[in-house]
């Protein structure tokens, strides 16, 4: 927010570098529930200059490339075993958990009328 804020009032970049232009990655963690907590998928996405590259889906187990850049990262991240073990049991440490726990407030909850 400061680089852009400086580059609008012209503020000139530090040591005479020119600005290349700016650029974003992201990374979103969903959880999806049916039917409660019955059935929960985990969808972890990582997304540069807002194209989805790799994600990780909780159904198949693995890392997904969606780019060919996204496919090498896929293959990198199915390498390590410990990370593919957190985000499958991510399933019920973070979505199962958080639904148990953030249900009375959110689903329960009813407006006055």
């Amino acid at each position: 927010a400061v680089l852009v804020v400086l580059v609008v009032l012209g503020a000139s970049p530090a040591a005479g570098e020119e600005l290349s232009g700016v650029f974003q990655e992201l990374s979103t963690t969903t959880c999806y529930f049916i039917n409660g907590t019955e059935r929960v998928r985990l969808v972890d996405r990582y997304i540069y200059n807002r194209q989805q590259y790799v994600h990780f889906d909780s159904d198949l187990g693995v890392y997904v490339g969606d780019t060919p850049h996204g496919e090498k990262a896929a293959e990198y991240l199915n390498s390590d075993p410990e990370r593919l073990e957190y985000f499958r049991s991510a399933v019920d440490t973070y979505c199962r958990n958080n639904y148990e726990v953030s249900t009375p407030f959110i689903v329960n909850r009813r407006g006055e009328r």
